[in-house]
C-alpha cells in the first residue's frame, strides 16, 4: 500500500482523490491553509510516516511543499498549475534531489490529446491552430495549464510560435507562426478543452471533455504508483504514457 501525505486535502480535488483511494493507496495526512479537525494547515506540522506527497493545493504553496519533499526525501506530484517561471525552476531544481512528478492535467486522456494534437501539428504543414479552453467561473489561471501544456506539445513539433490570448488592438492578418489560446470562463464547467486546425477549406478539431473530478483523481493516483520507486528526476504523464506503451508490447 502506497501511503499520501495529500495537500489541499480540504478542496474539491483533495475530496477526490481521498474517494478514489482503494487497497492500494491510503491517505494518511492531510494539509490544507482551511483548518479542520484532522487537517494540518502546515506540511512543516506531519508527523505521520508517507511513501509520497500528492500535491493538489496552489502553486504559491509548491516551495513548502519541496521543502518538506526534499527534507524527507520523499516523491512529490504536483498536480497545481499557475507556476511562474521561478516556481517552475525551483521544481526542475528539487528534480535533481528527489523525484517529481508534474503535470498541468492528471487526465490520461487529455495528455493523449496533446500527443495527437502535436501529431496531428507536424502533418497539417500551413494550417493555423486554435486552442479554446472552458472551465469554471472560480478558475484563477488563465490560460489554463492544460492549454499551456497542449501548445508546449505543439512547438515540441513544430518549433516555437507565437502565444496569443487578445487579438483586441492587432490592425494587421493572422501571422503564419502562432497559436492562439481562449479563455472561457462560467458556471461550474469542470474542464474542456479544443484544439482546432484550420486549412484552405477544410477544419479539423480535437476535443476533451472532463465530466467528474474522478478522473484527475484517478490520473493522480497512478502517478503515485508510477512515481514512488523512482529514482531521483523530472517526470510527466508523458513519462508514464511511455512506459506504460512498453508495458503493453
Amino acid at each position: 500500500m502506497i501511503r499520501i501525505t495529500l495537500v489541499g486535502a480540504n478542496g474539491r480535488m483533495g475530496h477526490a482523490v481521498a474517494a478514489a483511494c482503494g487497497a492500494e493507496h491510503k491517505i494518511v495526512a492531510r494539509v490544507d491553509s482551511v483548518i479542520s479537525d484532522g487537517v494540518y494547515n502546515d506540511i512543516s506540522f506531519v508527523l505521520e510516516k508517507s511513501d509520497i506527497i500528492v500535491d493538489f493545493s496552489s502553486h504559491t504553496y509548491t516551495e513548502n511543499v519541496l521543502e518538506y519533499a526534499k527534507k524527507n526525501s520523499l516523491p512529490v506530484v504536483i498536480a497545481t498549475t499557475g507556476h511562474t517561471p521561478e516556481e517552475l525552476e525551483m521544481i526542475k531544481e528539487a528534480s535533481a534531489v528527489i523525484p517529481v512528478f508534474k503535470s498541468g492535467n492528471m487526465s490520461i486522456a487529455v495528455n493523449v490529446l496533446c500527443r495527437l494534437a502535436a501529431e496531428a501539428a507536424g502533418i497539417l504543414e500551413g494550417f493555423d491552430i486554435e486552442i479554446i479552453e472552458t472551465h469554471h467561473r472560480n478558475k484563477l489561471d488563465a490560460p489554463s495549464g492544460t492549454a499551456l501544456m497542449i501548445a508546449s506539445a505543439i512547438e515540441e513539433r513544430t518549433g516555437e510560435m507565437d502565444h496569443v490570448t487578445d487579438r483586441t488592438d492587432r490592425s494587421e492578418k493572422r501571422p503564419d507562426r502562432e497559436i492562439g489560446i481562449h479563455s472561457v470562463r462560467g458556471g461550474t464547467d469542470i474542464g474542456e478543452h479544443e484544439v482546432i486546425f484550420f486549412g484552405r477549406g477544410e477544419r479539423m478539431s480535437i476535443k476533451h471533455i472532463a465530466e467528474g473530478r474522478e478522473l484527475f483523481a484517478q490520473g493522480a493516483l497512478r502517478a503515485c504508483s508510477y512515481l514512488v520507486n523512482k529514482p531521483a528526476g523530472y517526470y510527466d504523464m508523458r513519462s508514464l504514457l511511455l512506459e506504460c506503451g512498453k508495458e503493453s508490447k
